[in-house]
């Protein structure tokens, strides 16, 4: 699979939860979708931790606060405390402290975890653009939040105060499907005054930096479900990944993944924490995987059997080295479609 620049620890027999100390998780879309545990994540999540790994909860959502987000876990059966969570509203909290002053007021568009990371910062939430903010912070406030509150940003921002948000994520995973995340309400004030925020969330450094404070980690795994986020977040970190097939990312997507979206391991769900992955080698042409062959030749081919997973990475093995620093552009239609995708 994917190379991040560093030795991969769990290519020779040994299963990530015990190549690595730290795993980095992802919460939409690996472990839940809206208020439901995932298929097999308290369970994986359960044996990882029971093999010596630590689990830390590392989220671009900043609707809710750390303690929030422990609760929630601890109720579907994955104990976590508040400390076990980092969220992209303590990142961006920690970026704006460093360039207003002490105490200042800031303008925020989100909620009660936004607040709640700012007040720790020892700066005051406040609700109006006529409140002389020294900053306007963007975070995701759910599907309630009032057009008004764009507006608000929007009347600040257009007076030159300066612009944060949490994260840029178009969309967020739920219960009922895929729905409009930060990303699209931050588009809106973009649209509205032409300008641009200072971004704290994956796959940017601040969110990385404030991972790495806050967990510690010294061999960590990057665990999530978005190419974009959570895989170029660990390749801008220069640190491992494994792609769960539970969110965003379909196996076409993962297939046209230029090099900084290329996970290092790719599965189902969180089970493959648990499990070492086979070796993707070339072989005759193209690459093996398991019982599966993969090649470019003018589409992407594929023959064997077995796990179709296996047959998933030899795929990936044939386009990521088809298209080398570039997108691959092969049709996988025919290949997808013998492994049931």
């Amino acid at each position: 699979m994917g190379r991040q620049g560093i030795e991969r620890p769990g290519a020779s027999g040994v299963a990530p939860a015990e190549a690595y100390d730290t795993a980095l998780l992802d919460l939409d879309g690996v472990v839940y979708a809206g208020g439901t545990a995932i298929a097999h994540a308290v369970d994986s999540l359960a044996a990882a931790r029971g093999r010596g790994m630590r689990l830390a909860y590392v989220t671009n959502n900043a609707l809710r606060t750390p303690d929030a987000v422990a609760a929630h876990l601890t109720a579907l059966g994955i104990p976590s405390e508040g400390e076990d969570v980092v969220t992209s509203a303590q990142a961006v909290a920690r970026l704006i402290a460093e360039q207003v002053p002490a105490g200042a007021r800031v303008l925020v568009v989100g909620g009660e975890g936004l607040r709640t990371a700012l007040r720790e910062r020892g700066l005051v939430p406040v609700e109006s653009a006529d409140e002389d903010p020294a900053a306007v912070v963007q975070g995701y406030g759910g599907p309630e939040l009032p057009w008004s509150r764009f507006a608000e940003a929007s009347y600040a921002v257009a007076r030159g105060v300066p612009w944060f948000a949490s994260n840029t994520d178009l969309t967020i995973p739920g219960a009922r499907g895929i729905g409009p995340g930060n990303g699209a309400a931050v588009e809106v004030v973009r649209i509205a005054t032409g300008a641009e925020p200072q971004v704290a969330g994956k796959p940017l450094p601040p969110m990385h930096r404030e991972t790495v404070l806050r967990t510690g980690a010294r061999r960590p795994l990057v665990v999530g479900d978005r190419l974009d986020t959570d895989i170029e977040g660990a390749f801008n970190g220069g640190v491992d990944s494994l792609l769960v097939l539970t969110g965003v990312t379909d196996a076409a997507l993962l297939l046209a993944a230029e090099p900084r979206h290329r996970p290092t391991y790719v599965d189902a769900d969180l089970r493959g924490l648990l499990l070492p992955q086979p070796e993707v080698v070339p072989a005759d042409g193209g690459f093996r995987c398991g019982g599966w062959r993969a090649a470019a030749r003018g589409g992407l081919l594929l023959e064997g059997e077995g796990d179709p997973l296996d047959g998933l990475r030899a795929l990936c093995g044939a386009a990521w080295s088809d298209a080398g620093d570039g997108r691959c552009g092969l049709d996988a239609g025919k290949a997808l479609a013998l492994l049931g995708w």
